[in-house]
C-alpha cells in the first residue's frame, strides 16, 4: 500500500501537506529563483516564509470574493508567487485552473470557455488575452494582476496581500486556515498538452493529489534531504509538498529544447541540486555536451524525464552527464494518470533499447505497486463497463487501461470525452491511455504508439508492394478481425526507419480514411548533418543530399518486414511538436503536410 502524506489539518487538503512540510522545516530554503533576465542573483524564500506568505495570499483572495468551491484560472510563470498562489487557492479550497499558453490564445479561449472561471490571476500579457477573449469569462468575480495593473480594473497581487495581512489582524495561535476537504473534492482542473486532440481539462481531486506525492514518494524516494531543478512546473509544485528546495532554472519553459546547457547544469551545481525533471527534448539537447571538456552534473543523483519516448542515444548521452551511481527514469503515464509504470535508463541500455530498434515497441517498466494496469481489444467507441471489455494476453498489442488512486475520473464539462476515456467498475474508474502496446513475459509494459495515430492499410495493397505477409505478424502490426486489412503502429515502424543515420526522427502517418490508408513515413533529419558521402583522399566529404538519403531511406525499409510495404518517404523540415514537452510528434499535421506533398508531386 502507498501511505499518503501527513497534513496538519487532518483531511485531505493537500495544502495540508505543504504546511506540515513548513512547520518540520521552517527555515530550510523552499525555492531559490532567478532574479533578471541575466546574471547569477537570486532571491529565496524559506518554507516559513512561503507558508506565511500563501496564508497572506489566502486571507486575501477569500476578502476578494474568492470561495471554497470557485474555479481560478492561474497565469503566473514558475516563481515564488506561483508557488504562493497555487497554495493558497488550495487552502481556501478553489481550484486553480492551469493550461500551456503555448497552445495558442485560440485554443486556450476555447477551452477556458468550458470552465466557467471564477477568478483570474496572471501577468499583465494574460490580462491582454483576458480582454481579447472575454467572452470565455462569463462568470468572472476576481481579476488579480501580478505586476503591474493597466487599464483592465480588478485588484494587484501587492493590494490583495494588503487585504490578507488586514484580514489576519496577526498569527493564529493555531496555524493556518486551511479549508477541510474531502479526497473526492476537486482539487484543480489540469489541460492536457492536446497532442492528438483538443486539450481537455482534467479534474483533480484532493485525493488525486495525495496518491501522486506518495507514489513519488515510495517509488523514487524523493525526500526532504533533496533539491530539485525542476524544468516543467507543474511537476515543481510536489517539491512544496514533500519538503524539498526548488531551485527555478532562467529558461523559457515553453520551448525546454532550447534551453542553455549552461544555465541547465551551472545552476544545478551552484545549489548542489540532487534531482531533475526534464522533458525528452531538454535531455537531447543536454546530452551533446556531454564530450571531455564539456560540464557535467556533479550532485545530481535522479533525473526524470517523461512526456514522450526518449531515445537510447540521448539517454546514453546524458547519462555521460551525470555522476557514477545516479540513475534516469522515465515513468510513463498522462495528465489523466501519473504514474503508471517506471524504468530506469541502465535497464534500458542493458536490456530493451536493442529490442526496441528492432520494431518491439518501448519499454515502459513494470506497473507501479498498488496499480491494476491490463491490455484490452482496441476500440475507438465508449466502453460503458468492465464486463464489456475483452483482456488480451501477453505479446498481443491492446489499448492500455489502468486503475488506481492516481487515475482521474472525468474531465471538466466534456461528458463526450469522459465516456470514451473511462470504463465504470463498481465505484472505481478504468482509465483508457489512449495509447496502445503489450506486456512482455516478465511483466514489463510495453508501448507502441498512440491509439488514434494507429494506420489502417489494406492487406492486398501491401502485399503489392511486400510480398505475402508471414503466418506470424511481427509485433508492430495486426490483422484485423475480417483479415482483410493491417493495422500498423507507430512506435515500432518508426524505430525502424529512425535508426538510419543522419536521422533525428522519424513518424509513420497515414493518408486517407480507415480501412485504406496509404502508409507515409515522414522523416526529419538532425540540422547538424552527419551522414555524409566519403570522399577520395584529400576531398572533403560531403553532406548526403535528399534525393539520395531518401533512395537509401527506400531499400532500408523494405529490408524489415515491418516497413516492407511502404513505399513512400518524404524528408520534412521539422516535425510539429507539443508546446509542453516539445517532443510529442504532431502527426496529424504531418499526414496533412504528407498528403499535399504528395498530390502536389504526382
Amino acid at each position: 500500500m502507498i501511505a499518503r502524506p501527513s497534513t496538519i489539518a487532518g483531511d485531505a487538503n493537500i495544502a495540508g501537506a505543504f504546511f506540515a512540510a513548513a512547520a518540520q522545516y521552517p527555515q530550510k530554503a523552499a525555492i531559490i529563483e532567478p532574479l533578471g533576465r541575466r546574471g547569477d542573483a537570486v532571491r529565496s524564500i524559506t518554507f516559513a516564509e512561503l507558508a506565511a506568505l500563501t496564508t497572506t495570499y489566502a486571507n486575501g483572495l477569500r476578502a476578494a470574493g474568492l470561495q471554497r468551491g470557485m474555479k481560478c484560472v492561474l497565469f503566473v510563470p514558475p516563481s515564488i508567487d506561483f508557488f504562493a498562489l497555487t497554495f493558497a487557492l488550495f487552502q481556501i479550497g478553489a481550484a486553480p485552473v492551469l493550461i500551456d499558453p503555448g497552445i495558442g490564445a485560440q485554443q486556450m479561449g476555447r477551452c477556458l470557455t468550458s470552465v466557467a472561471v471564477d477568478g483570474f490571476i496572471g501577468v499583465p500579457k494574460a490580462h491582454v488575452f483576458r480582454l481579447l477573449y472575454r467572452r470565455a469569462f462569463p462568470s468572472l468575480r476576481v481579476c488579480v494582476t501580478v505586476g503591474r495593473r493597466l487599464f483592465w480594473g480588478g485588484r494587484t497581487l501587492r493590494e490583495i496581500a494588503g487585504l490578507g495581512a488586514a484580514a489576519a489582524g496577526g498569527p493564529p495561535a493555531d496555524g493556518p486556515r486551511i479549508e477541510p476537504m474531502k479526497e473526492t473534492d476537486q482539487a484543480a482542473i489540469l489541460f492536457t498538452s492536446g497532442s492528438t486532440g483538443p486539450a481537455k481539462g482534467v479534474e483533480y481531486t484532493h485525493g488525486t493529489f495525495q496518491a501522486q506525492v506518495a507514489y513519488l514518494q515510495s517509488q523514487y524516494g524523493y525526500g526532504p534531504d533533496e533539491i530539485d531543478l525542476p524544468t516543467f512546473p507543474l511537476f515543481a509544485l510536489f517539491d512544496a509538498a514533500l519538503g524539498m528546495t526548488a531551485v527555478i532554472p532562467r529558461m523559457d519553459f515553453t520551448r525546454p529544447g532550447s534551453v542553455d546547457p549552461r544555465e541547465i547544469v551551472g545552476r544545478a551545481n551552484r545549489f548542489g541540486c540532487t534531482h531533475m525533471f526534464g522533458s525528452p527534448a531538454l535531455l537531447r539537447r543536454l546530452a551533446p555536451s556531454a564530450d571531455p571538456t564539456g560540464p557535467r552534473f556533479t550532485t545530481m543523483r535522479r533525473v526524470i524525464t517523461a512526456g514522450a519516448p526518449v531515445s537510447p542515444d540521448v539517454l546514453r548521452g546524458y547519462a555521460r552527464l551525470l555522476p557514477a551511481g545516479a540513475k534516469i527514469f522515465t515513468p510513463y503515464g498522462a495528465t489523466e494518470s501519473l504514474p503508471v509504470s517506471s524504468i530506469d535508463h541502465d535497464e534500458i541500455l542493458a536490456e530493451t533499447a536493442e529490442k526496441t530498434r528492432q520494431g518491439a515497441g518501448v519499454c515502459v517498466g513494470r506497473p507501479l505497486p498498488g496499480l491494476d494496469v491490463r491490455i484490452i481489444e482496441i476500440s475507438d467507441d465508449p466502453i460503458a463497463t468492465w464486463r464489456d471489455v475483452r483482456e488480451l494476453p501477453p505479446h498481443v498489442v491492446g489499448e492500455i487501461c489502468v486503475r488506481g488512486p492516481i487515475v482521474t475520473r472525468a474531465y471538466h464539462g466534456l461528458p463526450d470525452h469522459t465516456r470514451l476515456a473511462k470504463i465504470a467498475d463498481g465505484e472505481a474508474i478504468w482509465h483508457r491511455m489512449g495509447d496502445v502496446g503489450y506486456f512482455d513475459e516478465r511483466g514489463r509494459l510495453w508501448m507502441c504508439g498512440r491509439k488514434s495515430q494507429r494506420v489502417v492499410v489494406s492487406r492486398e495493397a501491401w502485399e503489392r508492394v511486400a510480398g505475402p505477409l508471414p503466418e506470424k505478424l511481427p509485433i508492430g502490426m495486426a490483422r484485423t478481425r475480417d483479415g482483410e486489412h493491417l493495422v500498423l503502429f507507430t512506435e515500432p515502424l518508426e524505430a525502424i526507419a529512425a535508426q538510419f543515420p543522419d536521422l533525428r526522427r522519424a513518424a509513420l502517418v497515414g493518408i486517407g480514411d480507415r480501412p485504406a490508408q496509404t502508409p507515409v513515413i515522414c522523416v526529419e533529419r538532425e540540422r547538424a548533418a552527419g551522414c555524409v558521402i566519403p570522399a577520395p583522399v584529400g576531398r572533403p566529404a560531403r553532406a548526403m543530399p535528399d534525393d539520395l538519403l531518401l533512395k537509401w531511406l527506400a531499400d532500408h525499409l523494405k529490408s524489415s518486414p515491418l516497413t516492407a510495404g511502404i513505399s513512400q518517404v518524404l524528408i520534412h523540415p521539422g516535425f510539429p511538436v507539443d508546446v509542453r514537452h516539445n517532443a510529442k510528434i504532431f502527426r496529424e499535421k504531418l499526414a496533412i503536410w504528407a498528403a499535399k506533398m504528395i498530390k502536389d508531386h504526382r
